[in-house]
């Protein structure tokens, strides 16, 4: 087997396994990630570093821009397109002096609202969202919960109506189709230099709805509020846990002296924040997303406006008629569907105390940790 057979077999093995990730390290066998668990695949032996450079080379094949940032600056992230088969987003690093690979499978299929896990009372409420012509939708979470896939079905379901959508991403992961609207994808260090660059210079193609793949500096923030006070709905991303981290965490990336007026902007702007995670299946396999969701209410937006966050999560339960639901509620709602076992739920909850009133089950179950990698079979 060629280095390049070797290198297809294991992105299929990935597709096959429908793994989230495949990572390839020097001194570890080839290992991808299941349902949150790592597995080693079958038959492969340990990775030596002249393996793991022929598969940089390899998949850097059709970004040579990035070679000379790659060989000599440890590392560049950048889209990778298998065959017809799917595409992955690719992250290449060096560690104790070798190259390593992290492989990000991007699915071809975009999934609908309830296959993502959103509940069904909750759909009508979020279409209605995304039907708004301008605003501010934040979906929110740590690396690998689903955001990007998220963020896919939103615009899938946008483009259903006859908008432009502009996306800017780092790089491009779901291609959408145009369906009955436009849709211009736009790939960072590609086709434009920056974030803000792209929202600044991408309103002169008049879209209708700009997808800010990551706010990671104030130029892109600064560039995200103004595109949503402008007359756009925009939808962003942030690696945060909640909605009241979410809001701190947006109005901190601005200087001390001007937050108070960027706290009554971005209060006038939000839409919702939506904070993920993903949570095993009951049936043991396969994963699901649970969301704290926050609409932005009349008392949401005050809230912000008066710097009083520490009291949003009590304004989340009392907005539920709103569409608002924090993510203790969504766990004992999925629980009660039976989505998941008690033992996620649980294990998943910010108050397990509360989760366990939620639930109305007073016996705390047991829950394993830390299980080794092993090998798929």
């Amino acid at each position: 087997m060629t280095d390049t057979e070797f290198f297809d077999y294991l992105l299929d093995e990935c597709i096959k396994y429908r793994a989230s990730d495949l990572h390839l390290t020097v001194g570890r066998p080839p290992t991808l990630r299941v349902d949150g668990k790592l597995y080693h695949v079958e038959k492969t032996q340990v990775l030596t570093p002249d393996v793991t450079v022929k598969f940089k080379d390899i998949s850097t094949q059709n970004v040579k821009h990035l070679r000379a940032q790659i060989n000599d600056g440890g590392g560049g992230d950048f889209g990778l397109s298998y065959k017809d088969k799917a595409r992955f987003r690719v992250a290449i690093y060096k560690q104790k002096g070798h190259f390593g690979l992290a492989l990000r499978l991007i699915p071809k299929h975009i999934m609908e609202f309830e296959e993502l896990g959103l509940l069904p009372h909750l759909i009508p409420k979020i279409k209605n969202l995304l039907d708004r012509s301008h605003g501010l939708i934040l979906v929110t979470g740590p690396t690998g919960c689903g955001k990007s896939t998220t963020q896919a079905t939103f615009i899938d379901y946008i483009l259903e109506s006859p908008r432009h959508v502009l996306t800017i991403e780092d790089p491009i992961e779901f291609i959408h189709d145009h369906k009955n609207g436009l849709v211009t994808q736009r790939e960072v260090g590609i086709d434009v230099s920056s974030f803000r660059e792209a929202i600044m210079k991408g309103l002169r193609s008049n879209p209708n709805v700009i997808l800010v793949g990551e706010i990671r500096d104030l130029a892109t923030a600064e560039a995200t509020v103004w595109a949503a006070e402008s007359g756009h709905l925009v939808i962003g991303t942030l690696h945060t846990t909640n909605a009241s981290e979410t809001i701190t965490r947006f109005i901190d990336i601005f200087p001390p002296e001007i937050r108070d007026q960027i706290r009554i902007q971005f209060s006038i702007s939000i839409l919702a924040v939506f904070s993920q995670r993903l949570l095993i299946k009951a049936e043991g396999k396969g994963r699901i997303a649970g969301f704290e969701i926050m609409m932005a209410t009349a008392a949401v937006r005050n809230m912000i406006r008066e710097r009083k966050i520490e009291h949003l999560p009590s304004a989340i339960q009392t907005g539920q008629s709103e569409g608002s639901l924090s993510f203790d509620a969504y766990l004992a709602e999925f629980y009660r569907l039976g989505k998941i076992t008690y033992e996620t739920a649980l294990s998943s909850a910010f108050d397990p105390k509360g989760l366990r009133e939620l639930v109305e089950i007073g016996v705390k179950a047991k829950i394993k940790f830390g299980e080794p990698a092993r090998t798929l079979r």
